[in-house]
């Protein structure tokens, strides 16, 4: 499953990509589009909110390539391929820079997706079974994000000192004696017709029709949280003027509500 998922996500890279044109925008050109890798929602979303409304006063040509996983982006970043992306936090980049080498920055917040714990064969934490599959993402960042959420609702019990890298072998107690199944962040929608309960990303949770705000069995708090999601760089391109121009559109007014009247708490501005 692994395989297959891989491979067309490649394919769709290459489908994106070659939409858009090869390579991503020429940054000694201020006049060139500027070519973001984005999650369809709900990064696609506001960038496309920007395109159509914001862009074009502010002097910005914004190209949006949508990717339905979490290791293309980043791959076609390091290759020139983008300009920037807009999909991940800065605990998952590191994560990435640390395994592949990436030479990134990272600019700042944008906007937070909780993640949240669905089921749709209870109602409730207290309402899971001894014994429950429980799906949590695959990654190290999600995984442990997963964790630490089912912890804060008293679930399981981690060691201390484990934090936001949380694994399963740093769970304490387990009274349900839950059992955890990781699987690829963007399969864990549909995962629910086979688990008990899975821990959902914001972004696929609402891309399959949940509304993490009212749907969620358990919700990350948005107050202190290190997730926030923002646009990503290659190391000396944040002062790219495409780059100021988006990084002042996204951080306005206009886009501060537009994400507040559309989410409705599902997502929240970070700024």
């Amino acid at each position: 499953m692994r395989r297959i998922t891989a491979t067309l996500a490649a394919a769709a890279l290459a489908l994106g990509l070659a939409a858009c044109g090869a390579d991503g925008g020429d940054a000694s050109d201020p006049n060139a589009a500027l070519k973001v890798g984005v999650s369809p929602v709900p990064h696609g979303e506001i960038l496309t909110y920007i395109k159509d409304n914001l862009a074009e006063q502010a002097g910005l040509k914004l190209e949006v390539v949508e990717f339905t996983d979490y290791v293309q982006p980043n791959r076609a970043l390091q290759e020139k391929q983008l300009d920037a992306n807009y999909f991940q936090t800065v605990p998952y980049l590191e994560t990435e820079k640390k395994s592949k080498g990436y030479a990134f920055t990272a600019l700042k917040p944008v906007h937070i997706e909780p993640l949240g714990l669905y089921s749709k064969k209870v109602d409730s934490l207290a309402n899971l079974p001894t014994g429950a599959v429980v799906a949590i993402p695959n990654d190290p960042t999600n995984s442990g994000r997963a964790l630490n959420l089912l912890a804060q609702h008293g679930v399981i019990t981690l060691k201390d000192g484990a934090g936001i890298a949380a694994t399963q072998r740093d769970i304490a107690d387990n009274p349900k004696r839950l059992e955890f199944k990781e699987l690829e962040a963007a399969q864990l929608p549909r995962s629910l017709d086979d688990t008990d309960a899975s821990v959902i990303n914001g972004n696929y949770a609402i891309e399959s029709g949940l509304k993490p705000a009212t749907d969620a069995l358990a919700l990350e708090k948005a107050e202190n949280n290190p997730n926030a999601n923002l646009v990503v760089v290659r190391d000396g391109d944040e002062d790219d003027p495409r780059v100021v121009k988006l990084e002042q559109l996204l951080h306005s007014a206009e886009v501060k509500a537009f994400i507040a009247e559309k989410y409705q708490g599902s997502v929240l501005a970070a700024y």
